[in-house]
């Protein structure tokens, strides 16, 4: 009986303990449910979507990816305020940081009379390298401020080219500011001269390297244009300019865009410039170009305020009648008009036919003067000015007399010479109605200087055909050789007679003054071209003695080039010795071929040179071996 109740008795302590134990679970169980909720929805609610959270007993876990380290301790802060921080488990983990990009490197270089002054950002190594004494042997003579600071970051691609570009265009523009960046350089400068702009910018074009963007805005003083002079012309051939004259930009585009309802085809140049005679010089040149238009065949002259119209053969009366009395009325009152409709028939005067005087100049600078001139005094002058004009030797004169000229026809005579002496080839017809010339130049504004001279010259109401084409090969600037070009010259000249020295010297031959002279010829159309001169010898006798030897005759072809007064600057003279072999020493016409002279570019050129031009040399020959006997001298 003791017995069972014994049992009895544990039972009743084993499951008391047992719903003891499983109250206790299940009270654990809430606990982990409700703290990891609670903590989930604060974390949420504070925006740390990234947190993740989970329950461990009492303990309560974080983990996740925290962007930075201060979004971790703000997470648990928040963690903390929910439950009781002891019980929070950090597993969370901080994103690497972020690698800070480079700083954008830009200098500003400012030059003027006062000195320079370097301000930006540039790579530590730049300014090791002594960017302000590069600077300084770029301007000689300028004091230079250094307002720059310094970035301890690789230099970007690009910015040793840029950089070295800047500094060129330093050294070429004594008034400008130069913004350099990796991949760009803007250039800002004031030339003297619009002739001195178009030099600049065809030189800064010809040494930018390939590849890097480049803004050129070299601003000249506006000229001074006397006459200030306008012509328009409506022909055949269509309409055109033969001169054009604006006082603003706002002038020329008003002058453009009537030229072009008139016919113009394309863009037409008009240039500014100081001197314009009136306020309302747009407003009747505009007025001018119309009414020429509307005669169909006509051209309008001004200068200054002097207003000549001529219409074409081809005008009716009436027409002419209302157009030009429409146009007169409309001008501004301090332009004077006057208006011809030429007869329908030329009649002769004097000898049998027309009066005509015509001069020729032809390619190579000859100047035929043919025609009819009043007499013997005439004869002397109109000689006299061209000789004076053209050069003495070059004018032939075959005219003859007629003392029945019109009025004014020395000063037609003498205004058509002139103009003539704005062409590099052509020629001037001069006639009792008409002064008419025609030709080639290398001048963009030649058509406008020739049309001032005959405005001038002629007077108001006189007409005149001008038809003059610009030929860019003319252009002594337009047509400068690029630096590829430089040394295909060159190669060509000595492709056809080589430099030669004497066996075992650095005395050139005589037989090579011939290439030497045209080598010059190309160089003063290069001078800013960076050329290496290279010697090069046979691998016979000893090393030292033949690098030493080919250093000296690298020497004498710049020293031959000083002499017929080509600037050397821009060359280098390097001996190469008999490091460089083109083919085998162990044949005599191998070793012939390596003693040699090479031209090669320097420079972002033949940096970016295709591989096939990478190196665009020329070489000379030496004549004979370089091995005197015996074999122990130099090479």
């Amino acid at each position: 009986m003791r017995h069972k109740q014994g049992l009895v008795a544990i039972a009743a302590f084993a499951g008391a303990a047992g719903l003891c134990t499983a109250g206790a679970f299940y009270a654990v169980q809430i606990i982990e449910n409700r703290s990891a909720t609670a903590v989930a929805e604060a974390l949420q609610s504070a925006g740390y979507e990234w947190a993740e959270v989970a329950a461990d007993g009492l303990q309560v876990q974080l983990s996740g990816t925290a962007p930075t380290e201060a979004l971790r301790f703000r997470a648990l802060t928040v963690g903390g305020d929910v439950v009781d921080s002891s019980r929070l488990i950090d597993l969370m983990i901080v994103a690497d940081a972020a690698v800070i990009e480079a700083p954008r490197f830009q200098l500003e270089i400012l030059r003027n009379d006062d000195g320079v002054q370097l301000i930006g950002l540039v790579p530590v190594a730049t300014e090791e390298n002594g960017i302000a004494g590069t600077i300084t042997a770029a301007a000689p003579g300028a004091e230079v401020t250094d307002m720059l600071e310094t970035a301890d970051y690789p230099v970007p691609e690009g910015w040793d080219r840029a950089l070295a570009f800047g500094t060129e265009a330093l050294r070429i523009l004594p008034r400008s500011k130069i913004s350099i960046t990796a991949d760009r350089v803007e250039v800002t400068a004031i030339s003297n001269s619009t002739d001195e702009k178009r030099k600049l910018e065809s030189q800064l074009r010809r040494v930018a390297p390939q590849g890097l963007r480049l803004n050129l805005n070299i601003t000249a003083p506006r000229p001074v244009i006397t006459p200030f002079t306008l012509r328009f012309v409506v022909d055949a051939e269509g309409a055109r300019f033969d001169a054009c004259s604006a006082d603003s930009e706002r002038s020329r585009n008003r002058i453009i865009a009537a030229a072009t309802a008139a016919g113009v085809p394309g863009q037409p140049s008009c240039t500014i410039g100081l001197g314009v005679p009136s306020p309302n010089w747009t407003q009747a040149v505009t007025l001018g170009i119309g009414a020429a238009a509307e005669l169909g065949e006509a051209s309008i002259s001004f200068s200054d305020v002097d207003v000549s119209l001529i219409a074409g053969k081809s005008v009716s009366q009436a027409d002419f009648d209302r157009v030009i009395g429409e146009l007169q009325s409309a001008l501004p009152d301090v332009f004077s008009l006057q208006a011809v409709l030429p007869e329908r028939e030329e009649r002769p005067r004097g000898l049998e036919g027309p009066a005509e005087f015509t001069a020729a100049l032809s390619e190579d600078g000859r100047v035929q003067l043919r025609g009819r001139l009043a007499d013997q005094r005439m004869r002397d002058a109109v000689d006299s000015y061209a000789r004076a004009r053209f050069g003495g030797e070059a004018v032939r004169t075959a005219t003859r007399f007629d003392p029945d000229l019109p009025d004014g026809w020395p000063v037609r005579v003498l205004g058509g010479l002139e103009a003539l002496g704005e062409l590099h080839e052509g020629q001037v017809t001069v006639r009792a109605d008409l002064v008419e010339i025609r030709g080639t130049t290398g001048n963009r504004e030649a058509s406008d200087t020739i049309a001032r001279i005959l405005s001038g010259k002629l007077g108001q109401g006189q007409q005149y055909r001008i038809n003059v084409a610009y030929d860019e090969t003319l252009d002594p600037v337009a047509s400068l050789p690029t630096p590829q070009e430089c040394v295909r010259q060159i190669n060509a000249h000595l492709s056809e007679r080589q430099i030669t020295f004497a066996p075992g010297s650095a005395n050139i031959d005589p037989a090579a003054r011939q290439t030497l002279d045209r080598i010059a010829e190309v160089m003063r159309n290069c001078l800013d071209v960076a050329m290496e001169i290279g010697g090069h010898t046979d691998s016979q006798g000893r090393e030292e003695m033949n690098q030493r030897l080919s250093q000296r005759r690298a020497e004498a072809v710049i020293e031959a080039l000083m002499a017929r007064r080509i600037p050397v600057a821009h060359l280098t003279a390097m001996g190469y010795g008999p490091s460089v072999p083109i083919a085998d020493n162990g044949t005599e016409a191998g070793r012939e071929a390596n003693r040699r002279i090479e031209f090669k570019l320097l420079g972002e050129e033949a940096d970016e040179a295709a591989p096939s031009e990478e190196e665009i040399t020329v070489s000379a020959q030496t004549a004979g071996s370089d091995t005197p006997r015996p074999r122990s001298r130099p090479e």
